[in-house]
């Protein structure tokens, strides 16, 4: 077959089975073959397009031109890596640091957000010399070893140990939907309070896997608190919600004004590209010189160029703006929807990073897992891609490329409706 031919479905499925782990999943339920993306649009070698509402690495769009001329114009000139010396890497680096309050001015590149999420611990260990870590429950910060174990989404599911290990304390889910207006912070204090001496505690600035929760108003500052003053750095993790996606802030920290010790960055970072980084203030970041670091390919110059290349696309088309007021758009829909049909019992977010929690009975907040799934499916039979997410699998999550329009936000309405009012 030439290169324009697309292998037929049947034979990639095939080839599958042969060469990938079985635990590698397919999205969507049926196999989507896809060849090509543009923008907010993900096309099948069938040539249906897709509005992908659930894609959040590609932050400013599938195969953004900007960012695709910067990539291949810079690896035409030069990829190597950090330990020479070239433009790309500072001038990144700081125009990054610009965008973070002071002191957070260090930063290490890698190429995940795995990657740096075990490299923030490993930081904040250093500093402390403690060793014991504090998360979130249903949160999920990685697959490494390391990080599984820190996962409490991946710890208590499918194939996991079911309990934390002695050094990980797990703090309840800030969830007000579900746990009403408790003081959440003073029972993570109770926690930081009873552990061991505490390394650090890594949280993420809205929880994803958790069910797409927005932390409640004074969690994060009361937190924090309790953290250093058992001695703890607070390690915020930006990479599902960082770069503008919540609409008002760069980073989804800031609304609660707090300054974390450190600050993970990753999937959106390079557009699709592997980039990830991690950064700290200059105190923290003396405290982890004993060991030299190095990362093969983080912040090689290719790297670089399409991480300015995304922050351009940012900056100049006004994305930011973009989010908050196709949030808003959405959010108002949404409601409306609640209104009409009671399996929707939440509607909630920031940005373009939205949920809403399906139940049977909204007294009883039965999770309605099955019909979750279900409207995922008919929303993928007309051509809209969405996803669950929670404990109980219950939350269609909404977190596309920040480059929808309001057509794409009334549409998906629309379809919306009609799908709950055909099937649900």
């Amino acid at each position: 077959m030439t290169s324009d031919t697309p292998t037929p479905l049947d034979e990639l499925l095939r080839l599958r089975e042969a060469h990938l782990g079985k635990a590698l999943s397919i999205a969507h339920g049926k196999p989507l073959h896809i060849t090509h993306g543009s923008m907010q649009y993900l096309y099948a070698a069938d040539g249906t397009r897709y509005l992908d509402l659930v894609n959040n690495v590609s932050h400013v769009g599938h195969s953004n031109p900007r960012v695709t001329h910067a990539c291949a114009h810079q690896m035409g000139l030069l990829n190597t890596n950090t330990r020479y010396v070239y433009e790309g890497l500072t001038e990144y680096l700081g125009r990054i640091a610009d965008t973070l309050p002071e002191p957070l001015s260090v930063g290490f590149l890698v190429n995940s957000g795995s990657e740096a999420n075990e490299l923030a611990v490993r930081i904040a260990r250093a500093h402390t010399g403690a060793h014991d870590m504090v998360v979130v429950e249903g949160a999920y910060h990685g697959h490494t070893g390391m990080l599984i174990e820190l996962s409490p989404y991946k710890f208590r599911g499918p194939g996991g140990k079911g309990e934390p290990e002695p050094w990980v304390h797990v703090t309840p889910i800030p969830d007000t939907y579900r746990g009403g207006e408790r003081d959440y912070a003073a029972e993570m204090g109770e926690i930081v309070t009873n552990a061991a001496p505490i390394a650090g505690f890594l949280v993420e600035s809205m929880l994803s896997c958790a069910g797409q929760i927005p932390l409640p108003p004074d969690y994060l500052s009361s937190a924090f608190e309790h953290v250093r003053a058992a001695g703890g750095l607070c390690i915020a993790d930006e990479v599902q919600v960082g770069f503008g996606r919540v609409g008002s802030y760069m980073w989804a920290f800031e609304e609660h004004g707090v300054v974390p010790d450190i600050v993970v960055m990753g999937k959106p970072m390079g557009n699709g590209h592997p980039m990830a980084a991690v950064f700290t203030t200059p105190e923290i970041a003396a405290s982890f010189e004993e060991m030299e670091f190095f990362s093969t390919f983080g912040g090689n110059p290719v790297s670089c160029a399409i991480g300015m290349a995304v922050l351009d696309t940012i900056e100049e088309d006004g994305l930011m703006q973009r989010a908050t007021e196709l949030g808003e758009r959405f959010m108002v829909g949404l409601r409306e929807l609640q209104e009409r049909y009671s399996i929707i019992g939440d509607v909630r977010g920031r940005g373009l990073f939205l949920g809403f929690e399906l139940v049977r009975d909204r007294e009883t907040q039965e999770p309605a897992t099955h019909e979750a799934a279900r409207l995922v499916d008919e929303m993928c039979a007309r051509n809209v891609l969405l996803s669950t997410d929670g404990p109980h699998h219950n939350v269609i999550k909404i977190k596309p490329p920040m480059v929808l329009s309001k057509g794409d936000v009334d549409t998906t309405l629309s379809l919306l409706n009609e799908s709950l009012s055909q099937s649900l």
